[in-house]
């Protein structure tokens, strides 16, 4: 048994918590399942709850288990299962935090705790508090709350559950830590915490920090040096980049995946972005982009990856809508000054009636889009109001399976949804995946003929994928690919706004953006790819306008503390995915940024191309 899982067993052995800590591609999962293992097979009949943060990881888990008295889940449902029986305590709860304004009731209607007598407190992707539907930050703010004012909350997770295991811990909110290494300390019950990440890998917003509970002595750190993934000249950069104390080797070990490679490492940079020009450079040479599974070109924001993956318009809808942007700011106008808007008039009349005047931004896009403009001046205020765009409603929050959208929704938007379906039955057939294909049709097969007329209609599907995506809605519909439904339908009749947008960019727009959403391509955000591995990985530096991070600020070691940290993660991140091959590249750097690259990458290893 390796090393670590013996110290974690030592730490198992006096019923303290642990913390394996381990830096990228150092196999903490593996190490997680190992651990599994062992419980089970000295105590068949542990009971035992592995929460992770995301449904993929969750699934990864459970291929690599089979124990019957294993549960994973991911951080909300495993606070969710919990809480949810307790009925009368959540309604409690969920007033007290409405009184105490950490919750916000809009319809304010929640004025005394009887108002959720009779309402059924509910867990999904949208919230509406006034009927008891609560979303994602409501129920950590809820299981907080409970965890800390209902002791026996406490002592029933203590009995449930033997071990309670983390994995990616660095990614769980602050409430998570309270709730498990505060609050769950509160029970004289007996059972052991298992945390297992990385700090430096904590990219996605959660601030998960339990070293004030290592120096307490409550959790006891096991550390796990070994790199399996990585070359070394990749692991020797990523020790240049970690800013704790943890310092990689790789594994020495003829099994490791890694084992003798050195691998090779470059910083790029030149006055262009001309991209294909950079690619074809010798830098890149016996790189394959087309192979998406072995080859990541990596941008840190999607807006900045739609036009090279062939979306632009569909992306603009959805992300740069300056009539929408306007509106909510006409709505936080209305709500700080505590406006009375007349009732039964247009969004127009509601422009002119607050008189708040358009960023440039705003104003140059009516100047562009005059009609898309007047259009929206006509729609009734009240319905206008609830319009909102975001880049989730076309890219979405992939599920880890469709039973879950079923059970919670999907953050895409309705016409968006209706597209993917159409589209999966387009790549089903295309690849000859028919049983897939058959489960996702509303086409029926039930004679050689109906085989027949299927090819003619798929024929005609592929045909109209240079033409508007109201045609190819229109067809799939029509020819019983699939049907329009009743929610589209109520969508479209409600918010012609969105629709009328969607419906005139080319079809091959959303081809394009479904093979970058299924992977399909070379291209990723820089966050999307943790966890993820590759023999070839291209990084661009750019910071496309979001001021949360800055490349500069990365290599110069200066500016806002929290933007240096933020940047300084995600480009650990990023660099370790690599396997073979990394080249990043930066868009005329200063002198100061040429100077640090040539610290971490070395001087032979920073290039400037013309």
């Amino acid at each position: 048994m390796a090393k670590e899982i013996d110290e974690i067993f030592d730490v198992i052995s006096e019923s303290k918590n642990f913390l394996l800590s381990g830096g990228a591609g150092s196999g903490k999962t593996h190490t997680l399942v190992q651990v599994l293992k062992a419980i089970f097979l000295k105590d068949p009949l542990a009971e035992v709850a592995c929460i992770t943060f995301t449904n993929v990881a969750v699934k990864e888990i459970l291929e690599r288990t089979a124990f019957e008295n294993l549960r994973v889940l991911t951080i909300h449902d495993f606070l969710w299962d919990t809480i949810k029986s307790f009925q009368k305590n959540l309604r409690t709860s969920l007033f007290k935090l409405i009184e105490s304004e950490k919750i916000t009731d809009s319809s304010g209607l929640a004025t005394s705790a009887e108002y959720f007598d009779d309402k059924n407190i509910d867990y999904r992707e949208w919230r509406k508090i006034s009927d008891g539907i609560i979303s994602h930050d409501e129920v950590l703010l809820i299981a907080e709350y409970m965890f800390e004012h209902f002791p026996l909350l406490c002592d029933i997770v203590k009995d449930k559950y033997d071990f309670i295991f983390i994995d990616e811990y660095q990614d769980t909110s602050s409430s998570v830590i309270r709730i498990l290494l505060d609050h769950l300390q509160k029970s004289e019950r007996k059972n052991v915490l298992g945390f297992f990440g990385d700090s430096m890998q904590a990219i996605y917003g959660g601030n998960g920090d339990i070293q004030s509970y290592i120096d307490q002595g409550i959790v006891t750190e096991v550390v796990k040096k070994d790199n399996r993934r990585n070359p070394k000249q990749v692991v020797d950069l990523a020790n240049f980049l970690r800013t704790d104390t943890l310092r990689q080797e790789p594994a020495d070990d003829d099994k490791a995946p890694n084992y003798n490679k050195v691998g090779n490492i470059k910083f790029l940079y030149a006055d262009h972005t001309d991209f294909e020009v950079i690619k074809a450079s010798e830098y890149f040479q016996g790189w394959d982009f087309s192979d998406n599974k072995e080859t990541k070109e990596l941008y840190l924001t999607h807006n900045l990856i739609a036009p090279k993956a062939g979306f632009p318009n569909l992306m603009a809808v959805f992300a740069r809508d300056r009539i929408i942007e306007y509106k909510n700011a006409i709505l936080r106008n209305i709500n700080d000054n505590n406006t009375d808007i007349p009732e039964n008039i247009t969004f127009g009349q509601a422009v002119d009636f607050v008189g708040l005047r358009m960023a440039p931004v705003v104003r140059a896009f009516v100047e562009e889009n005059p009609v898309l403009y007047e259009e929206a001046r006509q729609y009734p205020f009240d319905t206008f109001k609830s319009i909102y765009l975001e880049t989730d409603q076309l890219l979405g929050d992939k599920k880890g399976s469709e039973e879950e959208e079923r059970k919670k929704g999907t953050l895409r938007n309705p016409i968006i949804r209706h597209l993917f379906h159409i589209q999966d039955c387009i790549h089903f057939y295309e690849r000859k995946q028919y049983n897939d294909f058959i489960r996702k049709t509303d086409y029926r097969i039930f004679s050689l003929k109906n085989k027949r007329e299927l090819k003619e209609i798929m024929d005609g599907l592929h045909a109209l994928i240079n033409s508007p995506i109201e045609e190819m809605i229109t067809y799939a519909h029509t020819h019983g690919i699939w049907y329009i439904n009743e929610q589209l339908t109520e969508y479209i009749a409600s918010y012609s706004y969105v629709y009328n947008r969607v419906k005139a960019v080319s079809y091959r727009e959303f081809y394009n953006c479904y093979a970058y959403v299924e992977g399909f391509t070379p291209f990723s955000t820089q966050h999307n790819i943790k966890g993820a591995e590759f023999n070839n990985v291209f990084i661009v530096l750019d910071n496309g306008r979001w001021n949360k991070y800055n490349f500069q600020n990365l290599f110069l070691k200066n500016g806002n503390p929290n933007v240096l940290a933020d940047t300084e993660k995600l480009f650990y991140v990023c660099c370790t995915r690599a396997k073979e091959n990394l080249v990043v590249f930066y868009h005329q750097p200063d002198a100061g940024v040429i100077s640090k690259a040539r610290t971490w990458f070395g001087e032979d290893n920073v290039r400037r191309l013309i």
